[in-house]
């Protein structure tokens, strides 16, 4: 894997890319969500263990189910936005395993050891988030990352009966320009990094 991106690249990914507050009136099709969830797939985690769970919130009815567990200041930027990604993580993940990482009984490790079982699903159904937003920027979509809602709700009202608990959402869509507050401070590499 020899080779850089280009600065263009960078920006679309990094530089420039913002979370967003307004969305443009835009579609994200269902081959587009597919397309994004074909990069997330691709990207690390541990053991392959593959958590994420993430459920598409893109009809009107499906935005009212979500609605009453918002914060009130995330409700009208995701009721406005084309879709609304509830990024979860699935605690039964090692049932799986035998699946996706054929060559040892990977499974034996997590049965019955509920700590490793929520750190690994947590951390890598979070890695697996953040790899969305990356995916979702680099087919030229926003981005509107956002906590502000009571998990428990959702999880309820879109993961029942299931061993699934939403970690956050990310909303996806062209954003509005006009919605977007000045970029925050960010800290130095010198301010929080060491070099050993």
């Amino acid at each position: 894997m020899a080779g850089k991106i280009n600065d263009q690249a960078r920006n679309i990914l990094f530089h420039e890319a913002r979370t967003q507050n307004a969305w443009q009136v835009s579609a994200v099709s269902i081959e587009d969500l597919r397309a994004i969830w074909d990069l997330v797939k691709m990207a690390p985690t541990s053991a392959n263990c593959s958590p994420a769970r993430i459920v598409f919130v893109t009809t009107p009815e499906a935005k009212e189910r979500l609605k009453p567990a918002l914060m009130e200041g995330n409700v009208a930027k995701t009721m406005a936005t084309p879709v609304t990604a509830i990024i979860g993580f699935d605690l039964d993940f090692y049932e799986h395993l035998p699946k996706l990482f054929p060559h040892t009984d990977a499974r034996a490790w997590f049965v019955g050891n509920e700590p490793l079982i929520e750190e690994t699903a947590f951390r890598n159904g979070t890695l697996q988030g953040a790899y969305f937003i990356m995916a979702a920027r680099s087919l030229g979509f926003d981005c509107g990352p956002m906590s502000g809602f009571d998990n428990n709700q959702v999880d309820q009202e879109f993961f029942a009966g299931t061993n699934v608990k939403s970690n956050f959402l990310c909303s996806i869509g062209l954003g509005d320009p006009a919605g977007l507050f000045p970029r925050s401070p960010r800290f130095d590499f010198d301010d929080v990094c060491q070099v050993v």
